[in-house]
Parts: structure tokens; C-alpha cells; sequence
């Protein structure tokens, strides 16, 4: 089974359960049965700070990806942590889509180019 837990820190109105389903849908697609998954919604400054923090460029940003199992082997009876996606609406706006499905991608071990560009357009043109 797949957890999905969210947490609005933004202070802006966002649809936590259409989040949760579309993060649900596109790790079944992609073959992930059972795990669990964070989606936290925070403000331009806190992106900012994290962005800076973990990759050294001081700019808020639309998401970013806290991987942990992945699609990694684990021991026999050990819960797959699959790690965090952390979106700013103040930047994806009405846009979230998208961006959370580019997340949840880095999340499986996707890295940016024409691979991890045709699944988030499968996932996000359905």
C-alpha cells in the first residue's frame, strides 16, 4: 500500500488530496506498490532556504526532492520510505501538476532529460 502524507506550510489554499491521488497514480504506473511518500506545500522563503541549503543557489524554486529507498532493495519486512517532494505555490501556482510528477520521478531515480520528460508528460496528459 502507498501512504501519502502532506503538510501545508504555505498558507495557501491547496488541493492536499488531488496531490495525494496524482502521487498515488503515477507510483503505481511506474510500478511502486507499496511505500511511503511526504508532499509538503511551503513559502517562498522556505524553498528558498532549502534550495540554497541543499544545492547551493539562493532562488526559490517550484520543487524539489528528498529521496531516501527509492526503488532500492530493502531487507525482508522493512517499510519502503520513498522520500519527500516539497512543492511553493508561490511559484507552480494553478500549475502543480506537473512539477509534483517531476518530483516523484527524481524520487524513483528519473534524472532530468528525454526519459524523465516522457514520463511526466504520460502521467500529466491523461
Amino acid at each position: 500500500m502507498i501512504s501519502v502524507e502532506t503538510a501545508n506550510r504555505s498558507g495557501a489554499v491547496v488541493d492536499e488530496r488531488a496531490a495525494e491521488e496524482l502521487a498515488s497514480r503515477v507510483l503505481a504506473a511506474e510500478g511502486v506498490t507499496e511505500g511511503e511518500l511526504g508532499i509538503a506545500w511551503v513559502g517562498s522563503e522556505e524553498m528558498r532556504a532549502l534550495k540554497h541549503e541543499h544545492l547551493g543557489i539562493d532562488e526559490a524554486t517550484d520543487v524539489l526532492s528528498f529521496p531516501l529507498d527509492g526503488r532500492d532493495e530493502l531487507p525482508a519486512g522493512e517499510p519502503r520510505a520513498l522520500g519527500d517532494v516539497v512543492l511553493c505555490p508561490e511559484v507552480v501556482g494553478e500549475s502543480w501538476r506537473r512539477p509534483l510528477v517531476h518530483g516523484v520521478l527524481h524520487l524513483l531515480g528519473y534524472d532530468h532529460g528525454d526519459q524523465m520528460a516522457a514520463r511526466e508528460r504520460a502521467h500529466t496528459e491523461r
